[in-house]
């Protein structure tokens, strides 16, 4: 019981940890993911094995998850930047001018009441 105790609780830290870095860049950097992802992986897997080959492949693995998880993080910040920016392009004739109706965030056109 106390083996699965100290796995349940280095897991509940990898996935509170993996939280902290929850900050949209699109700046294609994927070290923090990778780095927590490692690190996370090894404590998992020395827990679970009681050696160091287990705590050195589960750091390996954990760093190649975590890698993958922060590129596709990267990536979703990256469409919804473009995403914002595309719209604030379109709309920007709407901004200087008085018009009788205004646009909201999901495109959808509302008529002031006189």
């Amino acid at each position: 019981m106390n083996r699965l105790a100290k796995i349940a609780a280095a897991a509940a830290i990898a996935l509170g940890a993996g939280t902290a870095s929850a900050s949209a860049a699109c700046n294609n950097d994927a070290s923090t993911e990778t780095v927590l992802g490692a690190g996370s992986g090894a404590l998992v897997g020395g827990l679970a094995s009681h050696s160091i080959v287990g705590a050195a492949v589960g750091g390996v693995a954990g760093g190649l998850i975590g890698n993958s998880i922060g590129h596709s993080n990267n990536r979703a910040d990256c469409r919804r930047a473009a995403a914002r920016h595309e719209y604030r392009r379109d709309h920007a004739e709407y901004r200087g001018a008085r018009n009788d109706y205004y646009i909201d965030r999901n495109g959808d056109r509302h008529y002031y009441r006189d």
